[in-house]
């Protein structure tokens, strides 16, 4: 039987440098001309699910405990973890999970193919975001890493801050993927004046390992 392949919705015109073939995903690792930042970089290759129950407070998705407060967000194990609402929470494997299945458990959907998932990372990230939304990521009541649920360039997203350092400042951003080609242009046009640059996972796994 021949295998499915998996198909980004993110495209960006530039030409990859490094590829690996990855679960069905052409994942690039690098692009040409990435320059010194900021980046743009597609994860949607990476395991994404929902969970949802009314009783959130006894569940331990992949081993870990489930933020109480709506907003929070908790990184362990390279998997992160989300507290929507009441009901529902969010998990995004960011590191060494691409082959991360459906847990067999009640509650959870595989959200990765219905949805884009991309890092904004370098030291202009927040400038680019005033730009393109009304949400204060620089609140200094919220603790890293912390979710919004809200507007981006007029699209509803979760957008988690996984770090406000200066050097090290980044979001992850998560919409329909039917958004993708719009969101896409939109970021890259925000950031054409900080010389924002498409780059491959490569450039996010360097990134995350210095949070």
């Amino acid at each position: 039987m021949k295998e499915i392949q998996r198909i980004s919705p993110v495209e960006f015109k530039t030409s990859p440098l490094k590829t690996e073939k990855r679960n069905n995903w052409e994942v690039v690792m690098e692009y040409s001309g990435e320059g010194g930042g900021p980046y743009l970089v597609d994860l949607s290759h990476k395991p994404r699910f929902d969970l949802q129950d009314a009783g959130l407070a006894a569940r331990k998705p992949f081993g870990i405990g489930i933020p109480e407060t709506f907003g929070s967000s908790v990184l362990e194990n390279g998997i992160l973890v989300n507290r929507m609402n009441r009901t529902q929470v969010s998990l995004y494997c960011l590191t060494g999970q691409d082959n991360t299945g459906l847990p067999d458990e009640p509650g959870f959907t595989d959200v990765t193919e219905s949805t884009i998932f991309i890092a904004l990372i370098g030291k202009e990230v927040f400038s680019i975001c005033e730009k393109l939304t009304a949400l204060d990521f620089m609140n200094p009541e919220r603790k890293t890493p912390f979710l919004y649920q809200g507007p981006f360039s007029h699209v509803p997203c979760q957008i988690v801050t996984l770090s406000r350092d200066k050097e090290t400042s980044g979001i992850l951003l998560t919409c329909s993927r039917g958004y993708g080609r719009d969101m896409i242009h939109a970021v890259l046009h925000a950031g054409e004046e900080f010389s924002l640059k498409p780059a491959g996972e490569n450039r996010f796994t360097s990134w995350i390992k210095n949070l």
